[in-house]
Order: C-alpha cells, then structure tokens, then sequence
C-alpha cells in the first residue's frame, strides 16, 4: 500500500520534473533531487538513523558524501513548496474516491499555522562557539483537516523571520468557497483583507490591540455551543466597508491561559451561525495534533542537520510521508467500514507497519520487479489500495484511547531543586511499601 502510495504521490520522475521546473542556481549532474528525496524519506520514517546512514546503504550513490551534502543544504525553498503542493494535487482523486465528506457542506477547511523547528546540534563551525541554542528555521504550513493532509507549505531559513509578513504569499490559492482558519497571531488588517479580497472566508480569533475596529454594532445572542455562550455583532474596519462580524464565546471552563472568553472575527455569511462558526474555530487544533504526530511518528526534527534548508528539507519530506500515512490510514477506515464503522487507525501503529516490512520486502522483491501503478486509473488504484487494506486487522492498527489528563504542576523550580538527586533503589522501596 506505502509503495503503490508512493508512486501516485512522487513518483520519481515527477520529483526531477519539479526540480527542474522550480529551481534557480542548482542543477542536476550526476545526482538527482528524486535521490536526495529518497534518502532523507528513509530518515523521516526512521528506517535509517541518519542521511549519514541512509546514503552509506544506498547501493550505488553516484557522489561523494560531501557533495550529498553540499546539495542538500542548497536546497532552494520555493523547491520544497512546489513539492508539498504537487504531491497533494496528485493525492486529491483518490482521497475524493473515498467519499470524504466535509464537516460544512460546500466549504473548504484551510487551518494555517506556523512550526518552529527546535534546536539543531552545533556542528557547523560558526555554531559552536554560541552558548543558545542553534535554530535552523521555520515554516508555515496549510492544513486540510477533512482530508487530513498538508495542501501547502512555506519555509522560511531564518528563525526570527516574523510570520505575518511571511504568510502572506499562501493566500495566492485562497478563493471561492473556502474557509481559512486561524490564531490570532494572524489577525491583522493586511491578512484579512487579503483573505476577503480573495473572495474566501476567514474565521480569526481577534487579537488585543489590533486592528481597530470604527463602528461596532449592539450584541445579540445567538444560542450555545458545545462549550459555551454564543453571541455576536457586526463590526467594520473602515467607514463604508462591508460589515464583519465578531462572535464572542462565553466557556463553560476558562482555557489553561484563565481565560474565559474568546473573540472570533469572521466574514462568513449568515447562512452559517454564530454556533457553527465557534463550533469550526475548534478544528483548529487539529493541526497542533498534525505537528504533534510528525514529531513523534516521523522525523521531522532531524537534530543532526544543523544548515537551515537541510533541516526545513527533513521536515518537508516529512509533511510529504505523512500525507501518504494519512491517505493510508482513510483506505483502512474505508475498507473495514461495515464491520468497524467507529474504526480509528493510528498513524503511528501504521508508520510502524510499513517501518517492519518495508526492509524485507525490498530484499525479498526487488523493485525492479514491483508492478507500476504509476500511470493506471485512479479507481483501479483505490480498488487495489482498498483489496491490500482489508488484509489488515483492525485491531493492530486501532487508536489506544488514553484516559483523562493528570494535572501536572507547572512553572520554574529553584535550581537546587531542579539539580537534587535521589536514590532509584530508595524510592522504589519507599513506593513499594507505601502499596495497600
């Protein structure tokens, strides 16, 4: 299923065809980008420890491994961003071809969202003599969640670059019938109108200070939602300009922050209410959840790339294995469907699936001698994707359900509490007698 995936989503040939359509400086010779692609996706789904690793196992590297890396840290960035954007256009038909309905009929979810990458070991020279931690980047990524995949994706090698202005070039692809969604460190005038200019819709929790709203008009309620008081009222920015309109949510139980109420923006029509749009402002977490899972299912924090366009590389092969993850795990749902209507795949049990096999079967069949399904159907593709899914029991790949969340004290401790030590040996015998 991974390998057939694979070749609907980047298939080698259409990697060198990006490559060559978006690049500016590089060229290829003797490597291709589709290999350097190849080798740090072996990295991203943890069957090699390193590209280090991965590029002394390839069987014929056509380079040294000094210019594997001098490659891979002059990756161009509008490179990558082509990469996530193709392989998800190509992923499309066939999650269309699983009846993937969304949660607004009619609408489009786009939840934008930036992801700092942490500090990278100090191996560059320049590097090393900097107590700080060293931060290779950052990138700002659009998320669908009904077809819980990455449609869009802008690096940015500078860690301190501000996001705002950064943004700004993702709202090329906004239009028509599409809901964007945001924190409110994107609720700023030039962001909105741009999203409104663009005929799309936007629902932005409103920032303290800005922008500054001329005329407001009285509230009114407008019902409850799952987790509190509704009510809103119409704003404007500008005299004469089409009125906005502010929801403001009333929670049953203050956030982790203490507070208690939130201020939505929207431009949505009065088709969808006030409930609806508090309601759609809740998924926007589920993007906080897709970042959490490509730390911890995939590596896409790759510590030992310290040159910013190697590690924002990693972390764009990453988004491209976890779309494919995500796709696979829609065919399992809709294979066991019937039997297992409330079947939740985990993308980790999958990822660890796929991390099993995937060795052996390449000694056992070669690739040259794996069919291609690169150029068939796109309903033969899903048939054959469903036919392999149903092998699969759902029970090993079913989500654990965890139970509620234990509070943990939270904030600084003095630092002789934090450097104390105790005696693993002492307080496990203290714990045992302490058993009833």
């Amino acid at each position: 299923m991974a390998r057939i995936a694979l070749e609907q989503a980047m298939p080698a040939a259409w990697i060198d065809k990006v490559f060559e359509a978006n690049r500016q400086r590089q060229y290829p010779r003797k490597l291709l980008f589709s290999t350097v692609v190849e080798l740090m996706s072996l990295v991203c789904l943890g069957l090699q420890p390193s590209l280090h690793a991965a590029a002394r196992k390839m069987e014929h590297l056509p380079v040294s491994l000094a210019a594997l890396y001098d490659k891979v840290k002059r990756t161009e960035l509008p490179l990558l961003r082509a990469l996530v954007q193709g392989s998800s256009t190509r992923l499309q038909p066939i999650a269309a071809a699983l009846d993937v309905g969304g949660c607004v009929p009619g609408w489009q979810l786009r939840i934008v969202d930036g992801n700092h990458l942490p500090g990278s070991q100090k191996r560059l020279a320049p590097l090393r003599g900097h107590r700080g931690a060293a931060l290779p980047g950052h990138s700002l990524v659009v998320y669908d969640p009904d077809l819980a995949q990455v449609v869009d994706l802008l690096a940015c090698e500078d860690a301190y670059e501000s996001e705002r202005t950064a943004v700004m070039p993702l709202f090329e692809s906004a239009g028509p019938g599409q809901i964007w969604i945001a924190d409110r460190h994107f609720c700023t005038r030039t962001i909105l109108q741009r999203c409104h200019e663009a005929q799309a819709s936007f629902i932005v929790r409103q920032h303290s200070k800005h922008p500054v709203i001329v005329q407001e008009s009285p509230w009114r309620e407008a019902g409850r939602c799952e987790t509190g008081l509704v009510r809103e009222q119409a704003i404007e920015l500008d005299e004469g300009q089409a009125p906005w309109r502010r929801i403001e949510l009333q929670l049953d139980q203050p956030t982790e922050s203490g507070e208690s109420v939130l201020w939505l923006w929207s431009n949505l029509p009065e088709s969808i209410s006030a409930e609806q749009i508090a309601s759609l402002y809740r998924r926007r977490w589920s993007i906080e959840g897709m970042f959490g899972r490509l730390e911890s299912v995939l590596h896409s924090e790759i510590t030992t790339l310290g040159h910013p366009r190697a590690a924002l590389l990693g972390f764009t092969v990453a988004v491209l294995a976890y779309n494919l993850l995500s796709l696979l795990k829609r065919c399992v749902e809709h294979a066991h469907l019937k039997e297992a209507p409330q079947l939740d795949v985990s993308t980790y049990h999958l990822a660890q699936h796929v991390r099993g096999a995937y060795e052996g079967l390449l000694i056992a069949v070669p690739p040259a001698h794996w069919p291609n399904w690169a150029p068939q159907d796109t309903d033969q593709v899903v048939q054959r994707l469903l036919a392999l899914a149903r092998r699969i029991i759902p029970r090993q790949v079913a989500t654990s359900k965890r139970g509620p969340k234990i509070e943990k004290p939270r904030g600084w401790v003095a630092g002789a509490k934090a450097r104390a030590h105790v005696s693993t040996a002492r307080v496990l015998k203290a714990a045992a007698e302490q058993r009833p």
